[in-house]
């Protein structure tokens, strides 16, 4: 029997927010940066989003950056750690030693305010936001006044995502923001990783410096990489950790992963505001890879590129801005 409901819930000891919509099943963890962490087709024992295992738990509430769907704000890396801004220079904490550079933002790590869970005659949902001001942690690396508001939607036409992002205070503050989101393949529990095929709207790669931040320079795309934008390609052909910019196909801007073997295709259409993507597979290793939409190039306010081409864009008080994703199968 199926409900169509949305609930309180445990997830491995964590309190959750689960959604029931026929055979689709969702779990968000308000207390883990919001993180959508589970998506799956009970009926065909599909899970779409890499969950962490028992033995992960305690790597994963230490730093849930590589399972579900991580909010990253503001996202990726920042040189030094220094993130230019309105004439001043934010300081964010070196959190990746090996490049000296701060990685990934604020929001993955702290706990979202449940607003709202429950069921219409068209879906079930759930809505979490997290405001920041002057007595919240983050404002000291990020002084500004903002909410952000992140709801997940559950029915037949799969989960939908939409985010909302406010300026609540009195000057124009940054709005740069990504998703790390973690996809498995296999996602079919008698499929293999050998059985899939990626493919990404990707325009031109970015080409990275030994710290892995752009040098500004664009690259033509290989042999490989030109099979990822258009026919498809195994996600672990080599490790990929790898900065694109998004060329739309069909007005879309989306990620599609098909198991051949079940003639299955997860699609990750992420809306056209996002005008980079990130695609890492750890390290080349089977199980799980991350396409992650970004509205900003990597270390864009360091950046001498225009800001247009590199999403580098602000929010002036009062102003809003938001972005709708889907993750559903065909």
């Amino acid at each position: 029997m199926t409900h169509n409901r949305a609930y309180e819930s445990n997830y491995q000891g964590m309190k959750a927010v689960r959604l029931e919509w026929g055979a689709y099943e969702a779990v968000m963890l308000p207390d883990y940066g919001g993180n959508l962490i589970a998506f799956r087709d009970t009926d065909n024992g599909y899970r779409f989003l890499h969950e962490p295992a028992e033995e992960e738990l305690e790597s994963f509430k230490a730093n849930p950056g590589i399972h579900g769907i991580p909010v990253l704000f503001p996202p990726n890396r920042y040189e030094d750690g220094k993130f230019p801004w309105n004439g001043k220079v934010l300081r964010f904490p070196i959190n990746e030693e090996s490049t000296g550079n701060h990685l990934h933002g604020f929001l993955h790590k702290i706990p979202w305010q449940v607003d709202e869970y429950g069921t219409t005659e068209s879906e079930s949902f759930v809505s979490v936001s997290v405001r920041v001001d002057e007595a919240h942690e983050v404002y000291k690396f990020l002084p500004f006044r903002f909410t952000i508001r992140l709801r997940y939607s559950l029915n037949g036409d799969g989960l939908a995502q939409h985010l909302l992002i406010r300026n609540e205070g009195g000057e124009r503050m940054p709005c740069l923001l990504a998703f790390h989101t973690s996809v498995n393949a296999p996602f079919a529990p008698d499929a293999s990783a050998k059985d899939y095929r990626v493919k990404l709207t990707i325009g031109k790669r970015w080409e990275m410096n030994d710290r892995m931040l752009p040098t500004g320079r664009q690259q033509a795309l290989t042999q490989e990489e030109e099979q990822l934008r258009d026919e498809g390609i195994y996600p672990f052909y080599e490790p990929l950790d790898n900065h694109y910019t998004v060329s739309a196909q069909n007005g879309r801007n989306r990620m599609e992963l098909t198991d051949t073997k079940h003639n299955v295709t997860l699609v990750y259409d992420v809306g056209t505001s996002y005008k980079q993507w990130m695609i890492w597979n750890h390290f080349g290793e089977e199980g799980f890879f991350c396409p992650e939409p970004q509205v900003n190039l990597v270390n864009a306010p360091n950046s001498p590129l225009p800001a247009e081409e590199i999403g580098l864009f602000g929010l002036n008080p009062g102003e809003i801005w938001e972005e709708t994703g889907r993750l559903y199968v065909k």
